[in-house]
């Protein structure tokens, strides 16, 4: 007699199975907090009315503290018809999931903000202490930042649009103070027939040097473009579409330029500090009256002469120079500047809730990951261990 065999697989196992398939993602519901800017020197804010209307129109809330928006001439009844809640209370804009700040918190903002949230904000890294990060791994915060945040081109969208700003700022604010009898000659920044046009050197060659070239240029000045790298010279000549002077940084061709120049930009960002291009010597030997607007002043100044100013005293002279160093240009023309960075937060935000939420959002948009700093209170950004001395993680490993 033959030995019966049983299956392993019931009868049910064996039928034909209904397909499963992939459920779809909810879309996330973003409770958004706009804190007012603490810092004297910051008048930008993340998010405009209209943005502040598309996320209420896709069924966000956003919560803004009252008087957020006076800086950029925005007003809590602009927000608030726009559909979000204004509050008196700064606690209650900490409170939310999700936090944008122009400025990085301080200390006693981030106690006012809930355990494992979201922080959107610049980071600036040369002006954080090592107690910054232990409040934030304190708190368990998720923080990005937005300068940080690189897109599908592998370019910094915030930072570039806001050298965009600087770049073209830098020239119109040394047209201001030549312009002026207090300060500059009363001259105008400009090509006027039977007056020599005006010269202007730039130092470096990147994103603030070109939109600086290229104000110039249209006003009809002179320029000269100094920059060590024949790439980046090639580059800026191809996007303003016109053959300029440009050359490598060679200290006698520059103190040449620099004799002559009625305006010297200072553009140049090193990998820590800027380098020091132009000595106080050389500044010594510049046309009296002439005019210095060193942008890359956040990061330490390319002129040896160069001391931080603010907006409310913006400019100093050494040696009959004018000097202009403020280290935060783009917030002088504030509007201007939330309104760039607003649309490049907004979709941001959009595209979080269409994946379901930041949890979700993050593993799969690897600009959010290389903008990421910390991970639920776990730093997760080499650049800023390596500075601090702190321990991380890789933030690929955290978010499997």
């Amino acid at each position: 007699m033959s030995k019966k065999t049983t299956s392993p697989f019931s009868k049910e196992q064996l039928m034909p199975q209904a397909e499963m398939l992939e459920i779809a993602r909810k879309k996330g519901e973003l409770l958004i907090g706009i804190p007012k800017e603490s810092s004297s020197q910051e008048k930008r804010i993340c998010l405009t009315p209209d943005a502040v209307a598309a996320l209420s129109v896709h069924g966000h809330r956003v919560v803004l503290e009252t008087g957020a928006g006076i800086g950029s001439n925005f007003s809590d009844k602009d927000y608030s018809e726009a559909g979000a809640k204004i509050s008196y209370d700064a606690k209650e804009a900490f409170g939310c999931n999700i936090v944008l700040k122009v400025s990085p918190p301080s200390e006693s903002e981030i106690d006012l903000m809930n355990p494992q949230s979201a922080l959107f904000s610049a980071l600036q890294l040369k002006t954080q202490s090592k107690k910054y990060f232990e409040s934030l791994a304190k708190k368990r915060i998720t923080a990005v930042a937005f300068d940080f945040i690189q897109d599908e081109q592998e370019t910094y969208p915030v930072v570039k649009s806001l050298s965009e700003i600087a770049g073209t700022a830098s020239i119109l604010i040394a047209s201001e103070i030549m312009s002026s009898n207090k300060d500059g000659q009363g001259m105008l920044l400009g090509n006027i027939s039977g007056v020599p046009p005006t010269d202007v050197v730039i130092l470096g060659a990147g994103t603030v040097a070109e939109f600086a070239a290229r104000s110039a240029l249209g006003l009809g000045a002179r320029v000269k473009v100094f920059d060590n790298s024949l790439s980046k010279l090639r580059n800026l000549q191809s996007g303003l579409g016109s053959l300029i002077y440009t050359s490598t940084i060679q200290p006698k061709t520059l103190q040449k330029a620099l004799m002559r120049c009625d305006i010297a930009i200072g553009a140049i960002r090193g990998t820590t500090r800027s380098p020091v291009i132009v000595s106080e010597s050389m500044v010594e030997k510049m046309k009296e009256g002439a005019v210095i607007v060193d942008v890359s002043i956040d990061r330490g100044g390319c002129f040896e002469t160069s001391e931080v100013t603010t907006h409310k005293k913006p400019t100093f002279e050494k040696h009959g120079v004018i000097h202009y160093c403020v280290p935060n240009i783009p917030s002088r023309y504030s509007r201007t500047a939330s309104v760039s960075i607003s649309n490049i937060f907004t979709p941001y935000l959009l595209n979080i809730a269409e994946e379901g939420g930041f949890e979700n959002a993050v593993r799969f948009d690897r600009s959010l990951q290389k903008g990421m700093y910390f991970y639920h209170g776990i730093l997760t950004n080499k650049s800023v261990a390596d500075w601090f001395g702190l321990p991380y993680r890789d933030i690929n490993l955290l978010i499997l």
